[in-house]
Order: C-alpha cells, then sequence, then structure tokens
C-alpha cells in the first residue's frame, strides 16, 4: 500500500484536538473522514504530535497508507475539496517510504506562542493568541528562557495526566521575540511533554510581568514539583510551526 505524508494546517478553535475522541470533532476524525468519502476506504493516518483542544497548526505532519496510487497534487486537492468548510487545509501530499512515520520519523518539532501586549482587546487575532494587558519585559523573559535550554527534568512544566515515562527533554531552542505589541515565543525540541509550551509560557509571563525572578524561574525547574509551575498559557496563541525529518522523503 503506497505511503503519503500529509502537510497541513488547522485552526484549532472548533475541534478537540487533533487525535479522535468521543466529545466530538477532531482534526483527525476530519481527514479521515475526508479520506474515505474521497477514496472509499476506511484510514486510519498518525499526526507527528497531538495538539489539544483549541491549538492550531501551521505545519502539522501525518502519514497514511492508501489502498491506490494518487497523483499526490490530486489527492491534496481532493482532501481540501472535502474538508471544506472546516477550517483545515493539506498544504502538500508527498509519496514515501512504507518506513516513513509522521510521529517516529520525526527528529524535531517546532513551536510557536503568539502573546499580544497591549491594553486593547482582540479583533482579528482573537482566539488565535493570547492577550496580555500587563507590560512584559521581554528582556527578563529571554533571560528565564536561558534557564531552561538543553536537557533538564521537565516534571514541573507537564501536565499532571501526562503519560510520558520519562520527563527529561532536551530544549534545543527558546527564544523571546518581541515586535511592537507581539511577544513570540518559539520552542524546539525532538519531543515536548504533555502541556510543557503552555506550561513554559505560563512561567515566562510571571517573569515578564515581574511576579517571577529568573531565579524563581531556575527554582521552579529544579524543584520538579508540579505545583511551582506558572499559570499555564491558554491554548488559543499555540501553534505547531513545523515538524523536521532527517532527509527528505522519496517522490
Amino acid at each position: 500500500m503506497p505511503r503519503y505524508k500529509l502537510t497541513l494546517e488547522y485552526d484549532g478553535t472548533p475541534f478537540v484536538g487533533w487525535q479522535r475522541q468521543d466529545n466530538g470533532l477532531s482534526v483527525q476524525e476530519a481527514i479521515e473522514t475526508a479520506l474515505e468519502v474521497l477514496g472509499g476506504e476506511k484510514i486510519r493516518i498518525r499526526g507527528a504530535g497531538r495538539t489539544d483542544t483549541g491549538v492550531h497548526a501551521l505545519g502539522q505532519v501525518a502519514h497514511a497508507s492508501l489502498a491506490k496510487e494518487w497523483r499526490t497534487d490530486v489527492l491534496r486537492d481532493g482532501l481540501n475539496a472535502h474538508l471544506r468548510p472546516l477550517p483545515v487545509a493539506i498544504l502538500a501530499a508527498e509519496r514515501v517510504p512504507d518506513h516513513f512515520d509522521a510521529r517516529f520519523s520525526a527528529v524535531r518539532r517546532h513551536y510557536l506562542y503568539r502573546i499580544v501586549n497591549r491594553r486593547a482587546p482582540l479583533t482579528v487575532t482573537r482566539g488565535r493568541a493570547w492577550l496580555v494587558k500587563r507590560k512584559l519585559d521581554s528582556g527578563a523573559m529571554q533571560d528565564a528562557a536561558r534557564v531552561l535550554l538543553g536537557s533538564h527534568d521537565f516534571t514541573t512544566f507537564r501536565a499532571s495526566q501526562c503519560q510520558a515515562e520519562n520527563p527529561v527533554r532536551t530544549l534545543e531552542r527558546l527564544d523571546v521575540v518581541r515586535e511592537g505589541e507581539d511577544v513570540h515565543i518559539l520552542a524546539s525540541a525532538r519531543s515536548f511533554l504533555h502541556s510543557q509550551v503552555r506550561s513554559i509560557v505560563g512561567s515566562l509571563e510571571h517573569v515578564g510581568s515581574g511576579k517571577w525572578s529568573v531565579a524563581d524561574m531556575r527554582d521552579a525547574l529544579e524543584a520538579r514539583d508540579r505545583c511551582r509551575c506558572g499559570v499555564v498559557a491558554p491554548p488559543e496563541g499555540l501553534y505547531l510551526s513545523a515538524v523536521d525529518y532527517d532527509a527528505p522523503p522519496a517522490k
């Protein structure tokens, strides 16, 4: 069965997350339904990251093994036709080797978190960013971000229901970039714990607003205690922006 890599983006607002669930429509279910209508077969796909309810994606990756050969442009356009009017778009479809796995072949995942730092309410970015009205010191946030770089036990910054056996992760990038009222937090790692990015962002907000010092961030990390985490940032500001693989898949 030929295997295809799908690169996609979506607005996570109307979905219960990436993964199929009993309590509402997921992105995975929407794509699987479109594949069934298009090709007449029930398909299960696997995604590179299990985004939570309300979380968006600019470069999510999934793979699907299909019963027939498809021209990749026809597969892309056909899926997009059947996904309308849901806010999901297949950006690219590529033929890949049978051993390619969207989740397990990934070598790096990139996340973007968007904060709008102003007093006025959000309009065009409502549901797509976190409005923080308190003035944020992005320089202090960047200093605190450096504390978290590298390999650490991130127990403090993972959800209590996280199912990962090992809380150690290697954070390769964590940058705070400010342009006017927009504060973007960019995080990269091979893998992340459940709610790790949102937990880190909420704690960085504490530093930026003056509630915490950089030393407080270090103490929270070293405590390895979920109760020491700052507020968990809301899901609407988080985007899975890209997923890296060792080599371009074969066409």
